[in-house]
């Protein structure tokens, strides 16, 4: 089994940035793509970012140009970098590998 484990989130000012990660034990080895989905309260989930197990990247175009999707294979950790927030990427973000869900991590933009 697959417990994706996201953390990093926080507080952080509009145009501010911060790093959310997901580590997945075994992800190398398993050979799985890893995407990114937000849900905001009230409202539906709705999916960010993909990374490939070979590295390909792919957005929504909601972040595109604001948000950087990655992978450390060694730590068997994703990360995705948001930059330049706004007040509607507020939201619990929420990783998936191998079709596991993580428990997700807050994301709050606040001035």
């Amino acid at each position: 089994q697959v417990q994706p484990v996201e953390s990093g989130g926080g507080l952080v000012q509009p145009g501010g940035s911060l790093t959310i990660s997901c580590t997945v034990p075994g992800l190398t080895s398993k050979n799985c793509a890893v995407l990114w989905y937000r849900q905001a309260a009230g409202k539906q989930r709705d999916w960010v970012s993909t990374i490939s197990s070979g590295g390909s990247t792919d957005y929504a175009d909601s972040v595109k140009g604001r948000f950087t999707v990655s992978r450390d294979k060694a730590k068997d950790t994703v990360y995705l970098q948001m930059n330049n927030l706004k007040f509607e990427d507020a939201a619990m973000y929420l990783c998936v590998a191998c079709t596991y869900w993580g428990q997700g991590t807050q994301v709050t933009v606040s001035s």
